[in-house]
């Protein structure tokens, strides 16, 4: 797992969050983050994939979280809400990233950002997803 990766996911979550509380344009984020971080430190085109994908397929996200949620998506705690886009998209739109890093990363950044129990609301959510979209994966891990 590439230190530049979790860094560009852990900027990609602030990003959505901002983009999700504040409706700022997409590539305005971009730009601000790239004038404020040190493009060094991380992915930089990871994570302008993930912050203009996750937009970009906002309906069929939210559509594959529905079933794995207890409450409609928009009720979710913000940060969890972005947390658990990111990882449904990268579940769905990067097959290269084991399921299994998806979901440790995820978790981290709920810990990190999301409320007290938050980790495990989005490690239970991502883990009932990734058995659907990853079933394959998932299959093959076991046997």
């Amino acid at each position: 797992m590439s230190r530049k990766r979790s860094q560009a996911r852990r900027h990609a979550v602030q990003a959505v969050y901002q983009w999700q509380m504040a409706g700022q344009d997409v590539g305005s984020i971009v730009d601000q983050f790239l004038a404020e971080q040190d493009v060094k430190s991380f992915e930089v085109p990871y994570f302008q994939d993930l912050l203009h994908g996750v937009p970009r397929h906002l309906t069929e996200l939210d559509e594959l979280l529905k079933p794995a949620l207890d409450r409609a998506i928009e009720s979710v705690d913000p940060v969890e809400r972005a947390v658990l886009r990111l990882g449904v998209y990268e579940l769905n739109f990067h097959p290269e990233v084991p399921y299994r890093v998806v979901i440790n990363e995820s978790v981290e950044l709920a810990k990190v950002f999301g409320a007290e129990q938050g980790h495990r609301f989005v490690n239970g959510v991502l883990d009932k997803v990734a058995k659907e979209i990853r079933k394959v994966e998932m299959k093959a891990k076991k046997a």
